[in-house]
C-alpha cells in the first residue's frame, strides 16, 4: 500500500521529510522497558518456541470525548506559542474604532458641504479624509480577520493534541499511562487500521526494530476492526534478545478504544479520508504531530531522519524532530 499525502493539519505524507530532532530516553523510561521485560519467563538455550503475542486489548469505556472543548490548557499554549497576537488583535479593533469615528465625523462634514456651494471648494479634502478612513477600516478589518482566523486554527489543533495527550495506554499488566506522560521519553507511532494491516505493519518493522528502538520509537497498534492481531515472535536461543526487542517496540496497547477511535474518526473526517483507510501518525518527542499518512510507516525514514538517543548530542536538539503540521 502506498502512503499518499492528506489535507488536514494532522495528516500529511511522509515523503515532506522533515527534519528531524534528539531524543532523551530518561532512566525511568528504561527502568520500565527493562521491569517489563524481566517479567517474561526465559527459554532454555536450543529450546524453540513459537508465541503469539496479542497486542490490542479492548476496554469498554463510552466516556464522551472533549476533543472539541477548547481546554484553558489549550488557550494558554496558544498565547506562550504566539505572545503578540492578542496585542496586535487589540490594537486592530482600537484602530478599526477610530477609522470609524472619523469616517462618521467626515460623513457629517461632507453631507451638509455637499448642499452648501460655498463649501465647494472644501469637497476634494473631505472626500479624501474620508477614504482614508473607510481604507483604514477595511485594512485593520482584514488584519483582525485573518489573525482571529489563524487563532482559531491553532486553538483547534492544540485542541486535538490535548485530545490526544490524554488518550490512555497500558505499558505493562499493571501501569497504564496517558500519551502526554510519553512527552520528552519516546517518539510514539500510531496505527490505526484492521488487523491485517497491522501485522503487515509489524511484519515491515522487523528489519528496522534495532535502529527504531534506538531513536526511541514505540508502536501503538489500534484495531479498527474488532479483530485481535496476532504478534509472532520466534523465541530460542541467540534470537531471544531480538525478539525482546520487537517486543518493546510494539509494547503500547491502546485501552478506552472508544476514546482513540472518536480521536481518529474526527482526524480522518477533517482529513477528507474514508474511515475504513489506514493511517498512521507519528510524533515529535514533545508529543505534537511530526508526519503521518494513509498506508505502512515508512519506516526506513524514522530510521533515516530521526537521530539516536544515545551519545553526547543526545538531549541537545530536543524537540527538533521535524516541522510541527
Amino acid at each position: 500500500m502506498v502512503a499518499v499525502t492528506l489535507v488536514a493539519p494532522l495528516i500529511s505524507s511522509p515523503s515532506s521529510n522533515p527534519p528531524c530532532g534528539t531524543l532523551s530516553f530518561p532512566p525511568k523510561s528504561l527502568l520500565i522497558l527493562r521491569k517489563e521485560r524481566s517479567s517474561s519467563s526465559p527459554f532454555p538455550s536450543g529450546r524453540t518456541k513459537r508465541t503469539q503475542c496479542s497486542r490490542i486489548r479492548c476496554s469498554a469505556a463510552n466516556k464522551p470525548s472533549s476533543a472539541t472543548e477548547i481546554s484553558s490548557s489549550a488557550k494558554i499554549r496558544s498565547e506562550v506559542l504566539s505572545p503578540f497576537r492578542t496585542v496586535r488583535m487589540f490594537f486592530y479593533l482600537a484602530f478599526i474604532a477610530s477609522g470609524t469615528l472619523g469616517a462618521l465625523i467626515a460623513i457629517t462634514q461632507l453631507v451638509p458641504a455637499l448642499a452648501n456651494s460655498s463649501k465647494a471648494a472644501e469637497l476634494p479634502e473631505m472626500v479624501k479624509g474620508l477614504g482614508i478612513d473607510i481604507g483604514a477600516v477595511l485594512l485593520f478589518a482584514f488584519l483582525y480577520s485573518r489573525d482571529n482566523k489563524a487563532k482559531n486554527a491553532q486553538l483547534a489543533k492544540l485542541s486535538r493534541e490535548e485530545g490526544l495527550s490524554k488518550l490512555k495506554l497500558r505499558l505493562s499488566e499493571n501501569r497504564i499511562i496517558s500519551v502526554g506522560e510519553l512527552r520528552g521519553i519516546a517518539r510514539l507511532v500510531i496505527l490505526s487500521g484492521p488487523a491485517t494491516y497491522l501485522d503487515e505493519s509489524f511484519k515491515l518493522s522487523k528489519p528496522f526494530t534495532d535502529g527504531l528502538l534506538d531513536r526511541g520509537v514505540l508502536v501503538v497498534p489500534f484495531s479498527t476492526d474488532g479483530n485481535t492481531p496476532n504478534f509472532e515472535f520466534d523465541e530460542n536461543g541467540e534470537e531471544a534478545t531480538v525478539n525482546d526487542k520487537k517486543k518493546r517496540l510494539w509494547q503500547m496497547v491502546p485501552v478506552y478504544t472508544s476514546e482513540w477511535a472518536n480521536w481518529i474518526n474526527e482526524q480522518k473526517k477533517l482529513a477528507n479520508v474514508t474511515l475504513d483507510s489506514p493511517v498512521y501518525l507519528s510524533l515529535r518527542m514533545d508529543g505534537r504531530v511530526r508526519g503521518s499518512g494513509i498506508g505502512y510507516p515508512p519506516w526506513n525514514a524514522f530510521v533515516a531522519q530521526l537521530p539516536i538517543v544515545k551519545g553526547i548530542w543526545s538531549g541537545l536538539l530536543d524537540g527538533m524532530d521535524g516541522r510541527v503540521l
